[in-house]
């Protein structure tokens, strides 16, 4: 079944906000095997000017999976998710994620076209902080494999 292109600019806010744990981000920057004391250690961060732990940049995507949830398990959509590859993920900082932010998500579907006689998903989630001042601005492609 192919995707609905209708869902084309629709934007889906979460109400609840992701509440930044300083543990969480230790944890993923161990995950992901880097050690930079920023990431772990609040004195260093707060001796490179920060207000508390920094993530790593790649943090984000924990910050957004559910607010992509809500749009790629939306029945309407008719996405298969058992023929989804990961085409693209990108982030555009506007400052670091820190250890006590409260971030609120907004998701828009930015793209529904066809490649390749695939059908090709692209999202964009708006991360802003308490203040609504932005965080980062992730984008996601998403390539629903056709079947046969």
């Amino acid at each position: 079944m192919a995707l609905d292109p209708s869902f084309v600019g629709r934007a889906y806010p979460l109400g609840e906000p992701y509440a930044v744990g300083i543990e969480k981000i230790r944890e993923f920057a161990t995950a992901i095997g880097d050690d930079n004391p920023m990431y772990h250690d609040r004195a260093a961060a707060r001796a490179a000017g920060h207000p508390d732990v920094v993530a790593p940049p790649t943090f984000a995507v924990a910050v957004i999976a559910a607010a992509q949830d809500v749009v790629l398990f939306d029945p309407a959509l008719g996405l298969d998710f058992s023929r989804v590859v990961h085409g693209d993920q990108r982030f555009v900082h506007h400052r670091p994620i820190h250890a006590g932010d409260e971030l609120s998500r907004t998701i828009v579907v930015d793209a529904v076209r066809v490649l390749a006689g695939n059908d090709v998903l692209t999202l964009r989630t708006e991360v802003v902080d308490a203040d609504e001042c932005p965080v980062c601005t992730t984008y996601s492609t998403l390539v629903v494999r056709r079947s046969g």
